[in-house]
């Protein structure tokens, strides 16, 4: 039996070449494509398409879709998605309400490989990487569940389960499908894709794709990196910073260096100037993010004065730095909580 192709899956270009393998006209391809990122679920839905072909593609095609398991709300208006994929693994997406509009924070994996220590996520190990399609999908589904006279969707995070260049291929294709004008038509400069620090890869995203970076750096030398993120041991601080240098990065961006706070471990007043001189000649921000913490986790946030304390050293050394306020804590939807299950 022949499988049928997900068409969440092709580029425009593709999806002409098998057009035309069908031997139907190539602008079929746009008809389709049309309805495809309107969020239907079914080819009866393709109104303008004639029905002999609507059943010609209900024969050879699909479209894959996430089932929507589980949400949940909290006060700030932070809402957690779980979706079941198609073969039961389970994923999740955080929705972030800001001041005119929603950010959505998307998963790449099933799981990680990475083991950070103050990461829930890594916890649970990897299962499998997401399809382009399953990445795309959270965006399409989440986009379904948005009254249509509310603040639009117009922010994207790569920064849920999973570690995004790990999954580089399909990243690079989700990718492409939700900026083309033909896809979802997201604003590259709307997406931020984040790294625990693939050093090889990080220069290759940026010529492969266009979206802002953010690096999960935590520490300011090896030893302490070490001890937080076993990837330091593969790519230490300074080939990381190497390949930073050597990301393509567009006038007027810079690159978003993240580091989680954490209590007596990386948040002295000397690791914050050692932070300064190591970023020296960057073109950089800084997002300081205490520490959410997790009885499964050894780890708690420093009181507010130390945080103070660290972000204002680094703005003595002139860097834009900012403390990202928790959000959907109480839900399990903060950085490092999502898990994929809840049991």
């Amino acid at each position: 039996m022949t499988r049928r192709v997900d068409l969440h899956e092709l580029t425009l270009p593709e999806l002409e070449q098998l057009m035309a393998g069908w031997g139907q006209p190539a602008y079929r391809a746009r008809q389709v494509l049309k309805w495809l990122y309107k969020g239907v679920a079914d080819f009866g839905d393709m109104t303008d398409v004639s029905r002999n072909f609507r059943q010609e593609l209900a024969g050879r095609a699909r479209l894959s879709r996430l089932h929507l398991e589980q949400e949940f709300q909290a006060a700030d208006g932070c809402r957690r998605f779980l979706f079941a994929l198609e073969d039961g693994n389970l994923i999740e997406s955080v929705l972030i309400p800001e001041q005119d509009h929603f950010t959505l924070c998307l998963s790449t994996q099933v799981g990680c490989a990475q083991g950070c220590r103050f990461c829930l996520t890594a916890r649970r190990g990897l299962v499998r990487n997401l399809k382009a399609a399953e990445i795309v999908n959270q965006v399409l589904a989440v986009k379904g569940l948005l009254p249509a006279a509310g603040p639009p969707l117009t922010n994207l995070v790569f920064m849920g389960m999973g570690e995004p260049l790990a999954n580089f291929a399909a990243l690079v294709r989700a990718l492409t499908l939700i900026t083309a004008a033909w896809g979802l038509n997201f604003s590259t400069r709307r997406l931020t894709v984040s790294t625990v620090g693939l050093a090889p890869l990080i220069p290759k995203l940026g010529h492969a794709a266009r979206a802002n970076l953010t690096v999960s750096l935590n520490a300011a030398d090896n030893h302490t990196r070490n001890r937080l993120m076993p990837i330091n041991r593969r790519y230490p601080l300074e080939e990381l910073l190497t390949a930073c240098r050597a990301f393509p990065l567009p006038r007027h961006r810079r690159i978003t260096f993240a580091y989680v706070l954490l209590a007596d471990l990386n948040d002295s007043p000397d690791q914050a100037r050692q932070l300064a001189r190591l970023l020296q000649g960057f073109k950089a921000k800084i997002n300081l993010i205490p520490f959410n913490p997790h009885p499964k986790l050894p780890f708690a946030p420093p009181p507010p004065a130390r945080i103070l304390e660290f972000q204002e050293i680094l703005r003595q050394a002139h860097y834009p730095v900012f403390i990202r306020q928790s959000r959907g804590q109480e839900i399990g939807a903060a950085c490092g909580q999502l898990v994929g299950d809840w049991g």
